[in-house]
């Protein structure tokens, strides 16, 4: 498919943010709302784009956006939920960090802590907190994930079930409407499911576009974690269940 230059900056719309809508997107480009579901259609029919009531999303499926990618998406949310996240860490934790381009955003606002340990399987974590001298940092062994820095495998799951931690802070790669936590590589589901078992405080950091996606393979649900720090309100009956299952949700508008 040979794209418009309007559809391939629909494209970079949509890379950096996650989500694009036909209202938003007509007023951008000065042009109609039935222009812009046309060029949405084609983008979707072409394999770039998944449609969405309103608009379209990054497509998903059982492979990950590329690392690069996913750092550049969202980047200003993930700061700001990174912010509330590590406020709520206390100096002289222990903290598990798993893979994930969030869960470097907060390591990036622990650089003033002190008197932490770090345990994580994300060698970018480790290297970004190298540049906090009053923290310990320990890093999981395992299967060395190129893609994006991450430590996986049998190995790694040996090694967390040394430690018992105050925090742990995770990401996920989907958030779908039952609350269930979801990934795309089943190694790292186990170290997920493993550092949740070995946490007295579990965070999850999900930009809004986590909600947008899909994944196939469940690591856990909303009701096994104490916080969720987000970007935008979840959905009235989502928020219902993290009432009832005593989730606090944290909103980071």
């Amino acid at each position: 498919m040979s794209l418009s230059f309007r559809q391939s900056d629909i494209l970079e719309i949509a890379s950096e943010e996650g989500r694009v809508t036909v209202e938003g997107l007509a007023e951008r480009f000065q042009v109609t709302v039935q222009t812009i579901r046309r060029d949405l259609t084609e983008l979707s029919e072409a394999g770039k784009l998944d449609r969405v009531h309103g608009g379209a999303v990054l497509r998903s499926g059982v492979s990950n956006i590329g690392y690069e990618d996913r750092r550049a998406l969202n980047h200003e949310a993930k700061t700001r939920i990174a912010e509330h996240c590590a406020a709520d860490i206390s100096e002289g934790s222990s903290v598990f960090m798993n893979i994930g381009t969030s869960t470097e955003a907060v390591a990036r606002q622990l650089l003033g802590h002190k008197n932490l340990m770090i345990v994580t399987n994300n060698m970018n974590v480790a290297n970004i907190l190298v540049e906090n001298p009053d923290c310990q940092i320990v890093v999981a062994g395992g299967v060395l994930r190129r893609s994006d820095s991450g430590l996986v495998g049998n190995l790694a799951v040996s090694t967390i079930r040394q430690f018992k931690f105050d925090h742990a802070v995770i990401g996920c790669s989907a958030l779908d409407a039952d609350g269930d936590l979801m990934d795309f590589d089943l190694q790292e589901v186990l170290v997920s499911q493993t550092i949740i078992e070995q946490a007295r405080q579990i965070s999850l950091v999900a930009d809004i576009s986590k909600f947008q996606r899909s994944a196939p393979a469940r690591i856990a649900s909303l009701a096994d974690i104490d916080t969720v720090y987000v970007d935008a309100p979840l959905p009235e009956e989502l928020a219902q269940k993290c009432r009832d299952w005593q989730t606090h949700v944290v909103d980071c508008r």
